[in-house]
């Protein structure tokens, strides 16, 4: 199968010589996720130019991106998705793991088994290749599994003893939730019904054949307005933007013990799109929201000009001494279009901080060699 030719080859410009890059990363991405393999960065996300599929791209550095091209096509011998239900089939949000010596990316696309002829029939596949810029190929003419709602926003999370667990998000899709926030907008005839998404858990398969149990509730919006995290969780109502509140994009990781997990909330179209955090003891939780939310957000109120920052995922400098927060957003120039952003994070005291949104120069990732390096030998 021969490569779509929607792209163009596209690096981001940095000067070496001062060691320094700044935001925003001249990738169209949306749901930035990075892979970390063989000494080489691969991004994957959605949209940025691939058609009924996704893209890749690759870097040494984390901050010039090479253009790798389409990697995964809807029409593989294997394809389940519906390429031309709506939002042209919706391909959202690929994350790709490496696991003896493959490459297995989980993504979200709308489902071509539609009896009831949803609008909305999102569902989660796997799909899987011999190198990290493809082509991936499904594993099974069908999603890892049906929980009988839509489902979209997939993070795989490895535990230390061997499990793997499958986190997304219901899709706020005919779920209308009573709580005192849609209340509230019901008693000020903004709204006659607000609609959730939520995040689950559950463990899957060794094999990624499917999951082993039923999936557990983990995050979902506040219910009482005096919940410290229902101001921010609940911006897209109040800003009168939609009907929803969303709890998506989770990533999960794990650090002395404790299970992190990131999460965004609001409408990922609009300017409040935010990420917050939780922590557990256990992967599938009880988790409990920071007290510190959101740790990612907005910055146009103290004059900056990022707005929509979310769905992020982890990495680390090349060195492996610096953390990374890779999200999307958007700036005045960039306009509606979402656009990869990466800032650094920190983990401590059981707190999550991240240190963005920024568009001013910064040092380049910890381990990168610049033009004034010398090769050691």
């Amino acid at each position: 199968m021969s490569l779509h030719p929607v792209m163009a080859q596209t690096t981001q410009r940095v000067d070496t010589s001062n060691a320094t890059f700044s935001n925003p990363l001249n990738i169209q991405f949306g749901d930035p996720y990075v892979l970390y393999s063989g000494g080489t960065y691969y991004m994957y996300g959605t949209g940025g130019g691939a058609d009924k599929g996704f893209a890749s791209y690759s870097s040494k550095d984390l901050v010039n991106w090479k253009n790798e091209g389409q990697v995964y096509f809807h029409d593989n011998k294997n394809g389940w998705s519906d390429p031309n239900a709506g939002w042209g089939g919706a391909y959202w949000a690929p994350e790709v793991y490496e696991l003896n010596g493959k490459f297995y990316m989980f993504y979200s696309a709308q489902w071509k088994v539609n009896p009831t002829d949803e609008e909305e029939n999102f569902r989660i596949g796997v799909a899987v290749a011999d190198k990290p810029t493809g082509p991936f190929i499904d594993m099974a003419n069908k999603p890892v599994f049906d929980p009988g709602y839509p489902i979209i926003d997939a993070n795989v999370f490895f535990d230390t003893d061997g499990r793997a667990y499958l986190y997304y998000s219901r899709a706020a899709y005919k779920h209308p939730v009573e709580s005192q926030v849609a209340d509230w907008a019901r008693e000020k005839g903004w709204f006659k019904e607000i609609e959730e998404s939520w995040v689950y858990g559950v463990e899957l398969k060794p094999d990624f054949s499917g999951v082993i149990g039923q999936p557990v509730l983990l995050l979902r919006p506040p219910v009482d307005l005096n919940d410290k995290q229902a101001e921010w969780e609940s911006r897209s109502v109040t800003a009168r933007e939609v009907n929803r509140r969303w709890t998506e994009g989770s990533v999960t990781f794990k650090k002395e013990g404790i299970y992190y997990m990131m999460y965004s909330a609001n409408y990922f179209g609009g300017q409040h799109y935010a990420v917050g955090y939780a922590t557990a003891a256990s992967p599938l939780g009880p988790y409990e929201k920071a007290a510190n939310n959101p740790v990612l957000q907005k910055n146009t109120d103290e004059g900056g000009v990022v707005t929509g920052t979310g769905h992020n995922s982890i990495t680390h400098s090349p060195d492996g001494k610096e953390m990374f927060c890779v999200y999307h957003g958007r700036t005045l120039r960039t306009g509606d279009e979402r656009v990869v952003f990466i800032d650094r994070m920190e983990v401590k005291d059981g707190k999550i901080n991240v240190f963005g949104p920024t568009t001013t120069p910064q040092k380049l990732p910890s381990g990168v060699k610049t033009d004034n390096s010398k090769d050691t030998p």
